[in-house]
């Protein structure tokens, strides 16, 4: 269980990266009121989240690896409880990106969606 969402987040943000949805929607895809402005900013967002994920499901994962080994020096029963609270940990990291991923959209965009300034160099053209 420790690996499984690491594991999902680099996914997930290798595909937000490399494959956004291609039309704004209400269903798939980083869904705010920002990155919903405009094709720019819906593509923004999911290339910044993306990576975001990236890094923190590999360093999660890193992580995790270590803490594997620790396991096996421990009670069970603590290490039961160590598990949750690592799980727990990693679902707040999951949420971590959106912040940032929000404050990179209000920096880049105005509030109609319009870029601020120079290239977005987080979207390939």
């Amino acid at each position: 269980m420790l690996f499984l969402l690491p594991i999902i987040m680099v996914f997930a943000g290798w595909m937000m990266q490399t494959h956004p949805p291609e039309n704004i929607n209400n269903w798939i895809g980083y869904r705010t009121k920002r990155s919903m402005k405009n094709r720019e900013t819906w593509k923004f967002a999911h290339a910044y989240c993306g990576r975001l994920w990236k890094i923190d499901g590999i360093v999660m994962f890193c992580i995790s690896v270590l803490l594997s080994v620790i396991f096996l020096f421990v009670k069970v029963e603590t290490g039961v409880v160590l598990m949750g609270v690592v799980i727990c940990l990693q679902s707040l990291i999951l949420l971590l990106p959106i912040f940032f991923t929000e404050r990179a959209l209000q920096q880049q965009f105005d509030e109609i969606g319009n870029q601020k300034k120079g290239e977005n160099p987080y979207v390939k053209n």
